[in-house]
């Protein structure tokens, strides 16, 4: 049987006098959920706790006992949060365009999932490699894909934060879901753009290398992003397989 070690942390940046990230970690529920708010101060903070406090009233009973019912629970938590922010927004107009990015992730037994809007990432880091499970909804991934710029010039893009998806800002949400099976050692990583619009998968890679415990190298990860400007707010995840 596998073990998760869980360890999240959050930071305003150097820039933003507010956070609009918000992070929540439940090891009894081998849960891990990081929303990023868009909209504005308040409407950010807002939709991103609205999306958070969605999955665990959707988690209300515990985890899920199957594979299919862990994935019908994921589907339901970004359905759900979607319409309860929409709903917010047409009682509330002048939170027009509010919404969020969302990273949701469940351990059962010796699999995960991960579902996934927007452009916070999610990352497996194994024996020595890190690999982005995930692919941002975003105008300037989609002119990567494209063969438009290179992904090295995606980072510095003046439209780098143009958002192509979020949660509660159409009413059909598509969702992506990455699947697989965890192994002793590896570290999955969610985190918010502040990160990584700050440094590289490489940067990224030797802190996770490091002879450090999670919490350790998430203050790393902060720290790195804060040293390279810190833009915006940052915040991440660090899930660690042990045996």
């Amino acid at each position: 049987m596998l073990k998760v070690l869980s360890f999240g942390k959050t930071d305003t940046g150097l820039r933003r006098p507010n956070n609009e990230d918000i992070f929540l970690v439940r090891p009894d529920l081998g849960l891990s959920v990081l929303a990023d708010g868009m909209g504005g101060a308040a409407a950010g903070e807002l939709a991103s706790r609205m999306f958070a406090e969605t999955v665990m009233s959707v988690f209300v009973n515990g985890s899920p006992k199957s594979e299919q019912e862990c994935l019908d629970l994921l589907q339901r938590s970004y359905e759900l949060a979607n319409e309860r922010i929409l709903t917010h927004v047409k009682a509330n107009p002048q939170h027009n365009g509010m919404g969020c990015t969302a990273e949701l992730m469940l351990f059962l037994n010796e699999k995960f999932a991960v579902g996934h809007v927007g452009d916070s990432r999610t990352y497996l880091y194994r024996k020595g490699q890190l690999k982005q499970l995930t692919k941002d909804h975003s105008l300037v991934q989609q002119q990567v894909d494209q063969g438009l710029i290179t992904p090295d010039a995606a980072r510095r893009h003046r439209l780098r934060n143009v958002i192509l998806r979020a949660v509660g800002t159409k009413e059909v949400l598509a969702v992506d879901f990455v699947r697989g099976r965890a192994f002793a050692g590896d570290i999955f990583l969610l985190c918010s753009d502040g990160l990584t619009d700050m440094i590289d998968d490489t940067s990224i890679s030797k802190i996770l290398s490091l002879s450090l415990d999670i919490e350790a190298k998430s203050e790393r990860l902060i720290d790195s992003a804060k040293s390279a400007g810190g833009h915006d707010n940052i915040t991440v995840i660090l899930n660690e397989i042990q045996a």
